[in-house]
């Protein structure tokens, strides 16, 4: 089973960072390939709205020479796309919505091409954030349960852990143990 984590955080030793490590170890200890990619150490322009891909059949198709061709690889190679990222501003950071906003060469809806090149994989959320949970992340966990459904994926739940006390939180016993049991629970559902 292959597993894409896409970390969109801006600090690539963040609190979000801190999650990634324990979690990518349990997906590996449970047989699973792990790709892990710092969104942040790359370069990802704004999608331009040229709808350029949606006539390039059978393959992402964007015309914007960047490494989102690179990621674009990857997703297609993953069974699971695993987006872990921080909660700012009720929503996911820059670094994650510049690839958020380039998912229209993977679904080929608006031009001669068409279908959707990721259909059928798993999707899933690993998120920190500072306040309560539900309050904090459900603008986000909605916006990608629509794109899970517009694009024929399968959202297979989110794990967070809450900012209540300073950076440790994300390295207790208890973080890392719920953060290790989502990584078990998205292995079961895939």
């Amino acid at each position: 089973m292959n597993i894409l984590v896409l970390l969109g955080s801006p600090n690539p030793a963040g609190n979000t960072a801190a999650l990634c490590g324990p979690f990518c170890e349990e997906l590996r200890a449970q047989g699973c390939a792990v790709r892990y990619v710092v969104l942040g150490e790359l370069t990802i322009l704004p999608c331009q709205g040229c709808y350029a891909c949606q006539d390039v059949e059978g393959e992402y198709g964007c015309v914007l020479e960047d490494d989102m061709q690179e990621i674009a690889e990857a997703i297609l190679w993953a069974d699971c796309i695993v987006l872990a990222c921080p909660i700012y501003s009720w929503y996911c950071p820059a670094q994650m919505k510049a690839v958020l906003d380039r998912h229209y060469g993977f679904n080929k809806f608006y031009g001669t091409a068409s279908g959707s090149l990721w259909a059928g994989k798993a999707v899933a959320l690993l998120l920190t954030h500072g306040y309560e949970r539900a309050y904090a992340t459900e603008p986000f966990v909605m916006g990608i349960e629509r794109l899970a459904e517009h694009s024929g994926l399968r959202y297979l739940g989110m794990h967070s852990v809450q900012h209540t006390e300073g950076p440790e939180v994300f390295r207790t016993t208890e973080a890392v143990a719920g953060t290790k049991a989502f990584a078990r629970e998205i292995v079961e559902k895939i």
